[in-house]
């Protein structure tokens, strides 16, 4: 007895058989992964969207450090001048106070009885 295309002596599957059912798991497998790629690249598009926002958030904070940081430096230069400016007041209200003083030993030594 000879095999034909389709027969099969031993109940195992033809050669014929066999390639299909390779097919379709092949085509069952491709389409899983084409679906985990478009879940990836929506994945993909939505954590460049979040870099990007994180990007820009960045940036702005940066913008705003620097922008502190100069005016942390003008209210330091300030504050420098600020105390410059009291001791050299501090100075010349004692020196002042100073020649108050000698001006009233003198008084008092002119005129004892006031």
């Amino acid at each position: 007895m000879t095999e034909t295309p389709g027969q099969n002596n031993s109940q195992q599957p033809s050669r014929l058989d066999q390639i299909e059912a390779l097919l379709l798991q092949t085509n069952t497998s491709l389409n899983r992964v084409a679906q985990q790629q478009d879940r990836n690249t929506q994945a993909l598009a939505q954590l460049s969207q979040e870099v990007r926002e994180l990007t820009s958030d960045v940036t702005r904070v940066l913008s705003r450090s620097a922008i502190l940081d100069d005016v942390l430096l003008e209210l330091r230069e300030s504050q420098e001048q600020h105390q410059r400016n009291f001791e050299e007041h501090q100075r010349t209200t004692n020196a002042a106070l100073n020649q108050l003083g000698a001006i009233l030993v003198q008084l008092t030594r002119i005129d004892p009885q006031n």
